[in-house]
């Protein structure tokens, strides 16, 4: 049922204040403040009541709150305000941090017609160049999303220095549709703006491409990344936080130039240089530990804090890569540890390693070592193609889970008085792209016959037969790491 509401559906002003009368309410509070028929209630919590239902927070608020009929349509839900609704969850951390709980769907893209190549002449940017922004506490211990409390609505836009690398993002997206290779579009592909997946699996949500008719692609859509969100709840809607420093300081600059060549110009003047010299410049203590050349990348960026506002909102890793003399990479690249448990009960397409590389870009800064010192040698922008993802690195995740799940087996060896244990997961040398090792320092076992080895409340993690053993991490293999750079 629709019900009659008292805004001006013209004037986005009136819009926001309508909207901002949500503000510390839940949602069962603003449904029972409607004069409802009896049982209607009843209807409605059942209709909106439903955890599973994606979009039914926000479908409760366009019927129920603001008196329209929900729809896909592609104009703006108040097309004569020019103004987009969208209800978005957050989720408040461990340690306390506000983050936006999923990424922002704006539009579907279109594989049945041309794309525009253009940001301001999309008919995604004609939807969602104004936004109300209704931010809700998503809080998993409530029974139901009903209970779940709305505390952020607010109209937004993005500002200017956040729009022309929207418009940059675009125009990727849309240039490699148009080079037929959407099967080949990957969301860390760009900075705030992605392309995300849309259905349940791969196989189920492939269709034909408008420009390559005989290579399916999987249903996309239009987004602003997860990253970009957190940032636009904690520095443009909750304003008691603490701003990222910005690298580019005039947003004309990127008028002439993308960001990604900005950045490694500011890189690129330096290099030559060794890290000792840049240490001395920029006034940091010369220690070689791991933190030192990340710092100094930040430094030729004109970062003091190591808090880059571009890399926040695009969830941008910055990495040092050093080589040898021999241009041979010593290290592979870590990444954060997996419990084994959780491991086992993930899908590939809703794993946490998918989740990070599909999502995630990376700011490579390379240096050779030259004597006792690593010299500059250049930097780049690098996102791991959607082919490795979907096929190399799946198989190499698959075969780490079915090894886990069929049950890892040890073999003890001892040496003098040093207990050594070996496994059976795969090796570096059975996946061209990952591996897992450990991630903790010191082994730590507990093994089925009650046998313990280090410290395993520390340095271990269930596995799912009751065995404890060493936490492990993905590690990037250096020799796939060396065939990306391109700056050498």
């Amino acid at each position: 049922m629709i019900y009659s509401v008292e805004y001006d559906n013209t004037d986005p002003v009136s819009i926001e204040a309508y909207g901002k009368l949500l503000e510390g309410k839940t949602f069962l509070e603003v449904v029972k403040q409607r004069v409802l028929p009896d049982g209607e209630l009843d209807d409605i919590l059942r209709a909106y009541g439903n955890k599973s239902r994606k979009g039914g927070l926000g479908n409760l608020l366009e019927e129920v709150y603001f008196g329209y009929r929900a729809n896909s349509d592609s104009e703006a839900d108040f097309n004569e305000a020019g103004v987009e609704l969208k209800a978005t969850p957050y989720e408040i951390k461990k340690n306390g941090k506000k983050s936006a709980g999923e990424r922002l769907v704006l539009s579907m893209i279109s594989y049945e017609q041309p794309i525009e190549m253009e940001l301001q002449d999309s008919h995604m940017w004609e939807k969602s160049r104004l936004i109300l922004l209704v931010y809700y506490l998503r809080n998993r211990q409530l029974k139901s999303n009903l209970l779940y409390s709305i505390n952020y609505v607010k109209l937004f836009t993005p500002p200017e220095e956040d729009l022309e690398i929207i418009k940059n993002d675009y125009r990727i997206i849309a240039e490699k549709i148009a080079a037929g290779k959407a099967h080949e579009l990957s969301e860390s592909d760009t900075m705030y703006l992605g392309a995300c997946t849309k259905g349940a699996t791969a196989e189920k949500s492939t269709v034909p491409q408008y420009y390559n008719p005989e290579v399916k692609a999987r249903k996309r859509a239009f987004c602003y990344k997860v990253s970009y969100m957190t940032y636009v709840l904690n520095n443009y809607i909750v304003t008691d936080k603490v701003l990222y420093e910005p690298i580019v300081k005039d947003a004309n600059v990127l008028r002439k130039t993308s960001f990604e060549k900005y950045i490694q110009g500011l890189i690129n003047t330096h290099i030559g240089k060794t890290d000792r010299n840049l240490c001395a410049l920029y006034g940091r203590e010369y220690n070689n530990n791991k933190a030192q050349w990340i710092d100094l990348a930040y430094y030729m960026l004109g970062i003091k804090s190591g808090r880059a506002q571009e890399f926040e909102k695009a969830n941008i890793v910055v990495k040092s890569i050093r080589l040898e003399e021999n241009n041979r990479m010593k290290e592979s690249m870590s990444f954060p540890p997996f419990r084994f448990r959780d491991l086992v009960e993930e899908e590939y397409e809703d794993s946490n390693i998918y989740a990070y590389f599909s999502e995630t870009k990376f700011f490579f800064v390379v240096w050779k070592r030259s004597g006792n010192e690593y010299r500059l040698v250049g930097s780049q922008l690098w996102n791991m193609p959607q082919e490795d993802l979907e096929q190399t690195v799946r198989s190499g995740w698959e075969a780490v889970r079915n090894t886990i799940s069929n049950g890892v087996c040890f073999i003890k060896r001892q040496i003098g008085n040093e207990i050594y244990v070996e496994n059976n997961l795969p090796k570096k040398a059975d996946n061209p792209i990952i591996h897992v090792r450990p991630h903790a320092k010191r082994s730590a076992y507990l093994f089925s016959d009650g046998s313990v080895i280090g410290n395993v409340g520390r340095d271990a993690n269930e596995l799912p037969n009751g065995e404890y053993m060493t936490t492990q991490s993905f590690w990037i293999n250096n020799t796939y790491i060396m065939q990306q750079l391109d700056c050498l």
